[in-house]
């Protein structure tokens, strides 16, 4: 499909810049199965969903994986900065630098905030595109301590380019369920949720089950190419246990329906669904693209934030509930004044209805 089918106008005060206080008082519009919208809240969750359902949260945690610091060339130095966006092993880290062009392979890198120790890395790798390989001293979960004592959150380039990420961002950029370390972007949709909200769905029937997958800064590369085809999609690491995807298959047997909070959560289910037709254990890395015609097998019901023009997001929820309705869904919002992105508002998609379906 041609790209710029997915492709709208969005005012620049539509982008939101802080998120809702509390978190479950965002809005949030409600798509039907049918296409219908209705303008809801966060908080009618407990009347939107019902006894016996099962909603599906992604626990990756994000890590303040924006980096600053000096490059080290004899007695030269020059000030870098770098977004870890992928992790290779115990000691590596592929990321994005700024400005690439002052780094050259084995150049010596000391980061950090001036708090503590700063992390000592060597430039083990250069893309033509600015990704960069980066190899440190410490490795595993003492890294993964340091990253967080020296970094600052990696807020999306909307939100960086118009604030500077702050303390606040390490509490508000983070799900109140994460739990496994390893994402640079956070899982949006769930940010909306409290620890009451979930202790209210789950006291009326809900039950909530958890997947990780560790969300990369390729999900805001805007796409190059002019036809889906030719896209490339970016590849993250998810994880789905065999008593989690065994519980969830016999809830879809059973009738229940599976509600995925955040496109994530969904890419990882319709992973895990797409060999078979039924949800199974999944380790490893998923590169799923997900346009129009594709088939879903896992997941009735998506609760996801308002995306990115020509995104691959906007691509994924417009498979999900249809192209037309989510432009008017969008136009809806933008009219009508709801918040865009990562700390926007929300919406609740029910699978469009089809004629061929099982």
């Amino acid at each position: 499909m041609r790209v710029d089918a997915f492709d709208f106008e969005l005012p620049d005060e539509r982008i939101a810049l802080h998120p809702a206080t509390p978190r479950d008082s965002a809005r949030m519009l409600v798509v039907g199965s049918d296409g219908r919208l209705e303008d809801r809240g966060v908080r009618d969750l407990t009347n939107l969903l019902k006894p016996g359902d099962v909603l599906v949260v992604n626990d990756t945690r994000v890590l303040p994986a924006e980096l600053r610091g000096d490059r080290i060339r004899g007695e030269n130095r020059a000030t870098v900065s770098f977004n870890l966006h992928k992790r290779v092993d115990a000691h590596t880290w592929r990321a994005f630098a700024r400005p690439a062009k002052r780094l050259k392979l084995l150049d010596r890198l000391e980061l950090g905030n001036g708090a503590g120790d700063p992390l000592i890395a060597k430039l083990a790798g250069k893309g033509d595109t600015g990704e960069v390989t980066l190899e440190f001293e410490l490795g595993g979960a003492e890294l993964d301590e340091a990253i967080k004592a020296n970094g600052a959150m990696p807020l999306p380039p909307y939100i960086g380019a118009r604030r500077k990420s702050g303390e606040r961002d390490k509490v508000d950029y983070q799900t109140v369920y994460a739990a496994e370390d390893g994402a640079v972007a956070a899982p949006t949709a769930g940010l909306h949720f409290t620890e009451q909200l979930l202790a209210a769905l789950e006291e009326m029937g809900v039950t909530i089950e958890r997947v990780t997958l560790h969300v990369g800064a390729g999900t805001f590369l805007p796409m190059k190419a002019d036809d889906t085809e030719d896209h490339v999609m970016h590849a993250e690491w998810g994880e789905l246990e065999p008593e989690t995807a065994e519980r969830l298959e016999a809830a879809r047997l059973a009738g229940s329906r599976i509600v995925a909070v955040g496109t994530t959560s969904l890419r990882l289910l319709e992973t895990a669904a797409r060999a078979t037709g039924t949800i199974r254990p999944f380790v490893g890395d998923t590169d799923i693209f997900i346009t129009p015609g594709f088939r879903f097998r896992a997941v009735d019901i998506l609760m996801t934030n308002f995306h990115l023009p020509r995104s691959t997001l906007f691509m994924l929820v417009s498979a999900f509930s249809g192209l037309d309705t989510m432009q008017r869904a969008y136009a809806h919002a933008i009219e009508t004044g709801y918040r865009f992105y990562s700390y926007g508002d929300s919406s609740l998609l029910f699978r469009a209805e089809t004629d061929d379906e099982d």
